[in-house]
């Protein structure tokens, strides 16, 4: 099984979306591993998007991710990545499909709501900066045997 890294970003968890977010992760069959409500802090922020250290916006994204909490998450399941990614729709809101969460729920590419990670060399690395090993939980489900093959 694949795993993944979910943040709702501060806009979503101001805007009271954190269950919205989970609900719809869970209705796609992905199994819940791990799960804080923290304050990122900026050394965490700068580790965390150092593929983007060059781009103009950098510094107001590290700025963003930090101006308030945000919810870090682990999600499991076969194709993990492509399900989350599908899940959160393009990364700019106004291209977005409705019936994904930027599709319906978020306008500026600013404010999009959640991170997913987008490889799975990348999914590694962010859950191991937002959760050690011992911090995630490995259960079985009783309905995975409805929900695969």
């Amino acid at each position: 099984m694949e795993r993944t890294l979910v943040l709702v970003k501060p806009d979503g968890v101001q805007r009271g979306l954190i269950g919205e977010i989970i609900l719809r992760l869970e209705r796609r069959g992905l199994k819940l591993n791990g799960m804080k409500f923290m304050q990122m802090s900026r050394d965490l922020a700068s580790v965390h998007y150092e593929v983007h250290r060059e781009r103009p916006f950098y510094s107001s994204l590290v700025d963003y991710i930090t101006s308030g909490p945000i919810v870090a998450m682990v999600w499991e399941g076969k194709d993990a990545i492509q399900t989350v990614r599908t899940t959160m729709g393009a990364t700019n809101p106004a291209t977005a499909v409705p019936g994904t969460i930027r599709g319906d729920l978020a306008v500026e590419i600013g404010r999009n709501l959640v991170h997913g990670s987008d490889s799975p060399e990348n999914a590694v690395r962010e859950v191991s900066l937002f959760f050690s090993e011992d911090e995630l939980v490995h259960w079985n489900r009783e309905t995975d045997r409805w929900i695969r093959e």
